[in-house]
């Protein structure tokens, strides 16, 4: 991402087409209380203005994938990551025993786009747009039939790549990179945006429960920025500069500031192990010193 596009997008916001992502459809009178009790937010809140942000955990309370949910003509849609696909699928499918609700994969009958930051203002409140923070800055939904023209948006078309960058630089998390079965949602920060812990039972929320009210976790997610010269890579180790051989973190997206052109990046570090705006080492394979970065921050 260049400088100037970055700068034009802070100002005027911007649009990124999402129709790599999947799209399920659940129907049937259960719908609702079959996902509630699948999902770490309450799907009861979900209606046709909002896409509910939610994460689909395994009985240890990890990650399977997180979903954007909405309400529509007597169903419930969500849309997840396109990696995501299979494995959402068959984990929701395996759950559904005598509840009257209905599993469809709609991705290929939907197109799908995300316009984010002041360009959004003009698009918020119209017909079939939802409210959806995906980059930690107001934004809103659009799905639109396969086919259908999308709007000519007066907002700068964001590739993916420039997306991946915009969220690694407002420490979003992302799947797999982030949310994945070896992460608790606590980990990567999700508490205050993804989960409800008043609405009840569902699959994880005991250990979920536990680490809210303990507030221990295993590890936290922050933010990092490369010393100059260095290039750390995604699943380097980190460590701490007197322990060298010790692993505390490791690090799990990596990409280029727009402006400084430097490296930037989120990663996982053991809580408690390291302060903020302290450095680190990051270890290639074998264990050698490969860079160096600074913590700046734990991501939202």
């Amino acid at each position: 991402m260049s400088a100037e596009l970055f700068q034009q997008i802070e100002l005027q916001g911007g649009v990124v087409n999402l129709s790599t992502r999947c799209r399920f459809k659940l129907s049937g009178a259960d719908r609702v209380r079959y996902l509630n009790g699948q999902v770490t937010n309450d799907v009861r809140r979900a209606d046709s203005t909002v896409a509910l942000h939610a994460l689909v955990t395994d009985v240890k309370a990890r990650i399977i994938a997180d979903i954007f949910i909405h309400a529509a003509d007597e169903a419930l849609y969500f849309d997840a990551e396109g990696e995501a696909q299979e494995t959402l699928a068959m984990r929701l499918e395996r759950y559904i025993i005598a509840d009257d609700a209905v599993l469809e994969d709609v991705t290929a009958e939907w197109q799908q786009c995300h316009v984010f930051g002041p360009a959004a203002e003009k698009y918020r409140g119209s017909k079939g747009a939802l409210d959806c923070t995906r980059l930690g800055v107001p934004g809103v939904d659009l799905w639109l039939p396969v086919g259908e023209e999308a709007p000519a948006f007066e907002a700068a078309l964001v590739s993916m790549e420039d997306f991946e960058t915009l969220r690694v630089l407002r420490g979003i998390p992302r799947y797999p990179n982030e949310l994945n079965q070896e992460a608790f949602p606590a980990e990567a920060g999700l508490e205050e945006t993804a989960i409800s812990f008043t609405k009840g039972c569902y699959l994880g929320q005991e250990i979920i429960s536990r680490i809210k009210t303990t507030g221990k976790m295993p590890r936290t997610l922050v933010s990092w920025t490369a010393e100059d010269g260095t290039a750390p890579t995604p699943g380097m180790e980190l460590a701490l500069p007197e322990s060298p051989e010790k692993t505390i973190g490791i690090i799990t997206s990596v990409a280029l500031h727009p402006v400084t052109g430097g490296q930037i990046g989120l990663a996982y570090v053991r809580q408690g192990a390291a302060a903020l705006d302290s450095r680190l080492l990051a270890r290639g394979e074998p264990p050698t010193l490969a860079a160096t970065v600074k913590l700046s921050g734990t991501a939202k």
